[in-house]
């Protein structure tokens, strides 16, 4: 009977440290990998074990083709073979497309084995001093500047009427005006945390309310980044 193992990979490819020992016998135990993306993935995988023989495995890339990606782990199972799901950053399933393949091993009811690792959206949360008992992880925010601006207020009434967590994301490059426009959109008292870089030698993790942020000069233009909000 086929398993599947969730393999969680580095957030910064430097901290390889983050990654507990026994993912390697996990991987060591499958035939085949679907990862976000093969080449980062086999360089971190030489990365964490040179005992890997990275062309023993099947390999299978995850995208936006769905079905197609289906009928291949679907025959994968059929065959027996235990297979490893591994994102481009962090724990598959968690903000990541291999989630549709997690489903469908859920279907089939074979033994999904989710594997300890870093994820940026519970690091964050976990350095945010915010509320870690009642939070909401919403993703990407609208690119659309009225949509973002509603969205993000509708954020902040959700949290003051929950006393909640939102988190949230943004292609790093637009980092800069989803900042902005937080500082412009959201009350004074609301505290906004920026977690940048984690795990790396450079990472950055501050909570601030948006007036003290409006006080700081900030860039994190084509970083990482978790931002999280609660309303004051």
């Amino acid at each position: 009977m086929s398993k599947v193992y969730l393999v969680p990979s580095v957030l910064d490819e430097l901290a390889t440290q983050t990654i507990p020992t026994y993912l390697i016998d996990a991987v060591k135990d499958c035939q085949v990998i679907f990862a976000e993306n093969e080449r980062t993935t086999r360089r971190f995988l030489k990365s964490i074990c040179k005992d890997i023989v990275i062309d023993n495995f099947e390999w299978f890339t995850i995208h936006k083709a769905e079905e197609e990606q289906k009928i291949s782990f679907r025959q994968k199972i059929k065959e027996g073979k235990n297979i490893a799901i591994i994102s481009e950053a962090g724990c598959p399933g968690i903000a990541d497309p291999g989630q549709i393949l997690i489903e469908l091993a859920q279907q089939l009811n074979i033994t999904v084995k989710p594997l300890v690792g870093p994820s940026s959206i519970l690091l964050a949360l976990m350095a945010s001093g915010m509320n870690g008992q009642q939070f909401e992880f919403v993703g990407y925010l609208p690119i659309d500047n009225n949509e973002r601006i509603k969205t993000i207020k509708e954020m902040e009434t959700t949290s003051a009427k929950k006393n909640s967590t939102e988190i949230f994301i943004e292609t790093p490059y637009r980092n800069n005006q989803l900042i902005e426009t937080l500082l412009k959109t959201c009350k004074a008292t609301t505290r906004i945390c920026i977690a940048a870089e984690l795990t790396s030698i450079n990472e950055f993790v501050k909570t601030k309310t948006v007036a003290d942020w409006q006080k700081e000069k900030i860039d994190f233009h084509k970083k990482p980044v978790i931002f999280l909000l609660q309303a004051g």
